[in-house]
């Protein structure tokens, strides 16, 4: 019992350590957040409230974090976050622009593009053309496949595939986007062949990196491309939650 105890405090310790170690050297690290809707106020935990939101983009602009997008990952600085939203809902083209504007930072939205074809539930979606139509200043458009599957159920030629048609969609309508993909439901097979598979499939397709859940911050470079971790914002999620979320990612202390 004592040496079970021991082990985990040592495995608890290096974790912790080496997430201080990154924020100690801030030209390492990677911070890529998660979001997906924002709403007036709201009790779901993908949704985060306009009060909440503006706080944690004042936060970071106050601590001079350096907002990227991917396609500026190879130009160095310090504190490098990226702020990414799923799915192109309507509220984040009603409440994101002025958002990022007043706060001086930019997003990433991964599209689905068959959410913005047919619908997503009963959820307003935004339209091609108000993507189109998003400042390239403050916005970055990437892949989240065509029909939102999830990676670890289909073959790796339907993946390629699927992908190869949230291109096509994107490119008919005139929507500039960068070669970087979030899985859908921030999964991907984990078995080795499945996963190998995927990534020939990614590098053939010249996606350049791709992001999953992880809920850890990246030590970058990263050495793995296909296999960046965002941290998952909840809507629940109070100022010393998201605070904690940028040094350590999700630990399950907190």
């Amino acid at each position: 019992m004592l040496i079970n105890a021991v082990i985990l405090l040592t495995i608890a310790f290096i974790i912790i350590y080496f997430r201080l170690y990154l924020f100690l050297f801030p030209k390492n690290r990677l911070i890529i957040l998660m979001y997906h809707q924002i709403e007036k106020s709201t009790s779901e935990d993908l949704t985060v409230s306009l009060e909440n939101i503006e706080k944690q983009f004042e936060y970071l602009s106050r601590k001079k974090f350096t907002p990227k997008f991917f396609s500026e990952l190879q130009v160095p600085s310090k504190k490098n976050i990226i702020i990414t939203f799923d799915d192109g809902y309507k509220n984040n083209g009603d409440y994101l622009p002025s958002l990022l504007k007043k706060h001086n930072l930019k997003a990433t939205i991964f599209i689905p593009t068959k959410f913005i074809q047919e619908g997503y539930k009963d959820y307003e979606m935004m339209t091609f053309e108000e993507i189109r139509n998003l400042d390239k200043g403050y916005f970055e458009i990437a892949l989240h496949s065509h029909s939102h599957q999830d990676f670890r159920n289909i073959s790796a030629d339907d993946a390629a595939n699927d992908l190869k048609n949230n291109m096509k969609i994107l490119d008919s309508e005139s929507i500039g986007y960068s070669k970087v993909l979030a899985y859908p439901y921030g999964k991907y097979p984990k078995e080795n062949t499945g996963k190998a598979a995927l990534c020939s499939i990614l590098k053939n397709l010249d996606i350049m990196s791709a992001v999953r859940i992880g809920n850890k911050v990246n030590y970058f470079p990263s050495q793995k491309p296909y296999e960046l971790c965002r941290i998952d914002i909840k809507g629940k999620d109070s100022m010393i939650h998201f605070k904690l979320k940028l040094i350590f990612g999700r630990l399950k202390l907190f």
